[in-house]
């Protein structure tokens, strides 16, 4: 991937389009679908860990097991980052960032990749960095 315009889903994002709901907001869904062309989409690994974490304590109920998910990105051109060590120690020096380790983890690798990050989180929305982020509802 290039350095254009490189987005990453956050979870939910990847929840929303995967599972057929039309959430994204119209501005979202124009940034999604131009950086999609420029095969410049991107999800942290980390998103399968947190749909299935949410799937086992109950927190969201999907008709899928969490495999079902990374098998219909793979038939697109969505990228997967790993979670790397560089990811990993980036990730826990995040100032200011809540302790979720999925959205610090996430908002790592948007930074190690100078991504723009697309999230609907009011967490990740309003969190002082300097991290490009595109509101997903919008």
């Amino acid at each position: 991937m290039g350095r254009r315009a490189v987005i990453v889903l956050d979870t939910h994002v990847l929840i929303w389009l995967t599972s057929g709901q039309r959430i994204l907001g119209k501005q979202s869904r124009t940034v999604f679908e131009r950086a999609t062309a420029e095969g410049d989409v991107a999800i942290s690994v980390i998103s399968y860990w947190e749909l299935g974490m949410l799937v086992a304590k109950g927190r969201l109920a999907v008709t899928h097991e969490p495999t079902h998910y990374r098998d219909r990105l793979r038939e697109t051109a969505i990228k997967e980052l790993p979670l790397t060590a560089d990811v990993a120690i980036l990730s826990a020096g995040l100032e200011n960032l809540h302790g979720d380790p999925a959205d610090r983890f996430i908002a790592a690798t948007a930074i190690a990749h100078g991504a723009t990050l697309l999230t609907a989180d009011k967490n990740l929305l309003n969190w002082r960095n300097p991290l490009p982020r595109q509101n997903a509802t919008r």
